[in-house]
């Protein structure tokens, strides 16, 4: 029968505890720390400031309007179940007089909720930003392939990408408005004013980078591409695009933040009906409530930028060469 030893005589357990505790300390504890001080200074702070609308919202005065959007989301949802059942009883009502009648469901209309302005923005945002992806990549991957081209293209590039979103949007609102004639509601002119806008504005970092990716190739596996007698397709896709996915991946989380801040914006001037149309309305409403709601939709602004960030960031860790991405 063996006995462990003492843990005082165990090193490697003393070692394993100490490095665990700086871990904890270090991932849990400061995060949680910083929080709470951040809440503790908005606290002290939002009560000596006074607004027209009255006391500047605290962290508690958040909490209630949380709450309160997530009451007016469940309410609404009720609303739309008891609208479509009125109309399946009338409807089955009239059949019962006449078999042969041809019943058409109609939409539900009902204002909506914050957390249906969340899925908007969204689905605002990534399309946009698949948009810029599908032009940025292969527009990048030319660039850097081609000193000539690059040459050419620089100067645009660096003319344009400075260029803000409240610039862009009244000419795209002209564009689409003259050229997107469409009677199909299905995608409303403030949504693809709003995505447009933010494809034009995050277009940028992704060009930039996956230049900057595709020079970088080594010169010996570009030797190897020219021993093998690759053709520049295969050239592109087993030399260039494997080298460059670490900075092409950089060049995408960039702009997908930028995409997220401009998205806002165009929101509140396209009025597509997203989380930038709630900040605007609810500026405009000048409610007691407004201020809360308003810092409600800031903080979920923040938070999901951060969810989308991270989830970039796992994406490039999943088909990147790259495990050592960056995680700050």
């Amino acid at each position: 029968m063996t006995t462990a030893l003492p843990t005082r005589l165990n090193p490697f357990r003393e070692f394993d505890a100490r490095v665990w505790s700086l871990a904890i300390l270090k991932g849990v504890a400061l995060p949680v720390v910083g929080i709470g001080m951040f809440l503790l200074i908005w606290h002290l702070v939002s009560g000596s400031i006074q607004t027209s609308l009255g006391q500047f919202p605290g962290p508690v005065q958040v909490q209630e309007q949380v709450k309160n959007l997530y009451v007016e989301f469940l309410e609404e949802k009720q609303r739309e179940v008891e609208f479509y059942e009125r109309q399946q009883k009338r409807i089955d009502a009239r059949l019962k007089v006449e078999p042969d009648f041809k019943a058409e469901i109609r939409p539900y209309t009902g204002k909506p909720t914050f957390v249906q302005q969340i899925f908007t923005s969204l689905v605002t945002v990534f399309s946009g930003f698949f948009l810029a992806a599908l032009v940025a990549i292969p527009l990048g991957i030319a660039i850097g392939l081609s000193a000539s081209l690059y040459t050419a293209v620089n100067p645009v590039i660096q003319l344009f990408k400075p260029v803000s979103p409240l610039a862009w949007l009244p000419l795209v609102t002209m564009v689409v408005s003259a050229l997107y004639t469409t009677a199909d509601g299905s995608l409303p002119k403030s949504f693809v004013t709003s995505a447009i806008t933010v494809m034009l504005c995050c277009i940028w970092p992704t060009v930039i980078n996956t230049a900057v990716g595709v020079t970088s190739v080594s010169k010996d596996l570009l030797n190897v591409s020219c021993v093998l007698r690759l053709n520049w397709i295969e050239h592109i896709q087993k030399i260039v695009l494997p080298s460059a996915v670490p900075m092409i991946f950089t060049g995408l989380r960039l702009s997908l933040s930028t995409a997220w801040m401009v998205l806002i914006a165009a929101e509140m001037l396209a009025q597509n009906p997203g989380l930038g149309k709630f900040v605007w309305d609810e500026f405009q409403n000048g409610s007691s409530n407004s201020l809360g709601r308003i810092m409600v939709a800031v903080l979920t602004i923040g938070l999901i930028g951060f969810l989308l960030d991270r989830s970039m960031l796992w994406l490039q860790r999943r088909v990147s060469w790259d495990k050592n991405a960056i995680t700050r």
